[in-house]
């Protein structure tokens, strides 16, 4: 019989086994994570504090940011530990939690993704209807949406695995506690596990950008209707940033997720994983809100 307390920790490889690129790869960390504290944490202040920004887009930035400081907080600080110390192994409980918080707080940042887009698209599609449909009321019961109905989706196959047997090798390729390669470690058949993963984020990666695509793609229409080719201009500059960080955010989560894991994880799997959890995390805040010009004029 197989004893599931024989693993009482595991071990994540990290980005690297080079000494020099993990020095290099601690120091990007260092300013990538302040540089997510630093551009979040404006936009919460300033979006609080500023009476003219107290509208349902800057609302939604406003929550957008919280979440981007509590998503990134669940592994970039340990990641940044393990470069520094070269300590790789994580307690069962630990990566538990992290692989649940990681996985809950990811799928908000889908739906937020979604519900932002929405809401230009309602603001520039239908600006005469903009305050009566976007109301306190309906902002935030969407915000609150997108918290519960991720929940309600992640809670259960983390149930599953933590109730997993693993007696077996205890090592992850990768800088986290991913979901897919835990699965590879048990002692036990995890397809029903697999096939409940796979249709949950069916769901949420492609279900959430057919959303954003199909508000992105009215906006577009909409903007190419505008008679003012310095106006065309301006609101296509915008678009086009957002529409580059949707992308890159949502092609390296499906090629990530969305496509059967290779046993014992792939070194490009941390690559893509980096690519969204860490790079597109930082771009955020800069792209959707300190370079609009309201903002621009609160901080001065």
């Amino acid at each position: 019989s197989m004893n599931h307390t024989t693993v009482v920790e595991f071990v994540l490889l990290g980005l690297t086994d080079s000494r020099h690129l993990e020095i290099i790869l601690f120091l990007f960390l260092v300013i990538a994570y302040f540089l997510i504290l630093l551009g979040n944490i404006t936009v919460i202040s300033i979006t609080s504090v500023k009476h003219f920004l107290q509208t349902p887009m800057y609302y939604f930035l406003r929550n957008f940011a919280l979440l981007e400081i509590t998503f990134t907080s669940t592994f970039i600080p340990s990641t940044l530990y393990s470069l520094l110390t070269e300590r790789k192994m994580i307690s069962v409980p630990g990566c538990f939690l992290q692989m649940l918080l990681f996985f809950y707080l990811g799928t908000c940042t889908f739906f937020h993704v979604a519900t932002m887009s929405f809401d230009r698209y309602v603001a520039i599609c239908r600006p005469l209807h903009y305050t009566t449909i976007m109301n306190n009321r309906f902002c935030r019961q969407l915000v609150l949406a997108c918290w519960t109905v991720s929940f309600l989706l992640m809670f259960p196959p983390t149930i599953m695995i933590v109730q997993l047997p693993f007696c077996g090798p205890n090592v992850m390729n990768h800088f986290y506690c991913d979901t897919s390669l835990l699965l590879q470690l048990s002692c036990t058949d995890t397809g029903f596990i697999e096939g409940l993963m796979l249709i949950i984020l069916i769901i949420i990666i492609p279900g959430t950008l057919m959303i954003t695509a199909v508000s992105y793609g009215c906006i577009i229409i909409t903007i190419l209707h505008i008679p003012s080719s310095t106006g065309r201009k301006k609101a296509f500059s915008t678009c086009s940033a957002h529409l580059m960080v949707v992308m890159i955010f949502y092609s390296t989560c499906i090629y990530r997720y969305i496509r059967p894991a290779q046993r014992g994880g792939r070194d490009s799997d941390k690559v893509l994983s980096f690519f969204f959890s860490v790079v597109t995390q930082m771009l955020n805040p800069y792209i959707y809100s300190l370079r609009n010009n309201q903002v621009k004029q609160a901080l001065k």
